[in-house]
């Protein structure tokens, strides 16, 4: 590998002043640095954990065709993680001859805000999504504020107010169009493409310059904090108070943002987000679209990887089981060398899986389902939008022409200490006629495959028969039949 110019410093735009921070501590957050060291206090802490976008800002990363400006949650964004990119804070937005901006008269007009708390980061959501969409639909608007919850307006008024945003000025007139030529010249001046590096021994954080510099990195310090998305890292910091240090952050990086699909297999790098991979997707794999419409909100998929929610490994991360229905396999590297496995092997046991020290996830690869399969996923929380699992269920399953079952694949999150599939259940099914009386039969099997815990989420009986009432589920949906669906005890008194 070439010699890799190293920098210690990051540099970023700040709303319209160029930043250059040399430091920085490896768990220190957007959301602090705004608030105490530039006085910026409409961005707001409310949760600390991602879930309630009072503390939502803009940051625009370069693209193709200029910065792409999306919400994040600045309470879990670490300050290490924006290097080259635009932050843009709710004191930026302005109007013209000195008025309000577009967003926030409508916000006023319409009586979106009560205490006003929550006020800053509705209004940033709101404005990220008329950039983009001056006329948003219904739909839209709720897509853009699953990450913020208002405890007042009962959000009937910020919607009226995200329909009239448009009727206050024109997109295409407000600063950051207006300044896209400027800002992205900017930016582009700000990737130099060295590897920055701050603080000493332990305590110090890394930005690779480009995947080939990040593994060689990981090499020699195996036991750094791999941070891209920082969904759950953040977590780590806010909620656990835990020592993350040191941390080699990931996001944006050259090799590990592409998405391709080739012979009927889309890859999908590991820096890749769920925004950014929606479309392919839910496109070519349409169950996948709702799905992720559901994980986290705006923001969370704004900043959350799929490389992230695999490598985690936790038992009930949204992509891992459908994943391993569709038979997805998964690219692992140390240094130079990779290894290719399938992706359901790489979870091992709660906490551990098949990664040796100093190897990451590369990317992962996803076959698409032929035409004549059929594909399902049903994600079960106790609230429909930006909730974590409880249980989810992925089914894959081909027919043979005289109706009997060649092929299924059923994974299951929640239900163990990994991702895991019911192979029980697939045994008994396989061969057999698609047919009530073959489902019903499987169904048994379930307390074989899996013993689920009763936690805050779930009972163990509530999730023990809520996988085995996802799979009449999907034979229903599958025959054109109304299979009965189950109860438990206590209902069927």
């Amino acid at each position: 590998m070439a010699k890799v110019n190293i920098r210690n410093e990051i540099r970023f735009i700040l709303n319209g002043e160029d930043v250059t921070l040399a430091k920085v501590a490896p768990d220190e957050t957007l959301l602090d640095w705004l608030r105490l060291n530039r006085s910026l206090r409409g961005t707001k802490e409310g949760c600390a954990e991602g879930d309630c976008g009072a503390c939502t800002v803009l940051v625009g990363k370069l693209s193709a065709n200029g910065p792409v400006y999306e919400s994040v949650n600045a309470c879990i964004r670490f300050l290490g993680s924006l290097d080259g990119t635009h932050v843009v804070t709710v004191e930026h937005l302005r109007g013209e001859a000195g008025k309000l901006h577009p967003v926030q008269q409508a916000m006023v007009d319409c009586h979106g805000s009560q205490c006003g708390f929550c006020t800053p980061g509705f209004v940033m959501s709101l404005y990220g999504l008329w950039m983009k969409s001056p006329n948003p639909s219904n739909a839209a608007i709720e897509k853009a504020l699953q990450g913020n919850l208002c405890r007042c307006t009962g959000y009937e008024a910020i919607m009226r107010a995200a329909h009239a945003i448009s009727s206050y000025g024109k997109a295409a007139k407000d600063p950051l169009a207006v300044e896209r030529k400027a800002i992205t010249a900017r930016l582009e001046a700000m990737h130099d493409g060295a590897r920055v590096e701050i603080g000493a021994g332990k305590a110090r954080l890394v930005v690779p310059a480009n995947v080939d510099d990040f593994a060689a990195v990981l090499d020699k310090e195996p036991g750094a904090t791999i941070v891209a998305g920082s969904t759950d890292v953040g977590l780590w910091v806010t909620k656990h108070m835990r020592d993350i240090s040191p941390v080699v952050f990931i996001g944006d990086l050259d090799g590990l943002c592409t998405i391709s699909e080739d012979k009927g297999v889309i890859s999908i790098g590991a820096g890749v987000t769920y925004t950014e991979a929606f479309s392919t997707l839910a496109k070519r794999i349409a169950a996948l679209g709702p799905l992720f419409d559901r994980i986290g909100g705006e923001q969370v998929r704004n900043m959350g990887t799929i490389g992230g929610n695999i490598a985690n490994g936790s038992p009930i991360g949204d992509t891992p089981p459908p994943l391993i229905a569709l038979g997805a396999r998964l690219t692992l590297r140390k240094g130079k060398k990779r290894r290719t496995i399938p992706l359901e092997t790489f979870f091992i046991a709660y906490g551990k899986q098949d990664r040796l020290s100093g190897e990451f996830v590369e990317a992962v690869h996803v076959p698409v389902p032929a035409k004549a399969t059929k594909f399902a996923v049903y994600k079960i929380t106790k609230r429909r939008d930006e909730d974590i699992t409880a249980a989810l269920g992925a089914f894959f399953l081909s027919l043979a022409r005289d109706g009997t079952v060649a092929d299924v694949r059923i994974a299951y999150g929640g239900m163990a200490a990994t991702p895991k599939r019911a192979s029980s259940v697939e045994k008994t099914l396989l061969g057999k006629p698609w047919t009530e009386q073959t489902v019903e039969a499987a169904m048994a099997q379930y307390a074989t495959d899996f013993t689920p815990l009763t936690d805050m989420r779930a009972s163990a009986e509530y999730r023990a028969l809520a996988a085995r009432n996802l799979l009449l589920r999907f034979f229903a949906e599958t025959s054109g039949t109304r299979a009965p669906i189950q109860v438990s005890r206590h209902e069927a008194a």
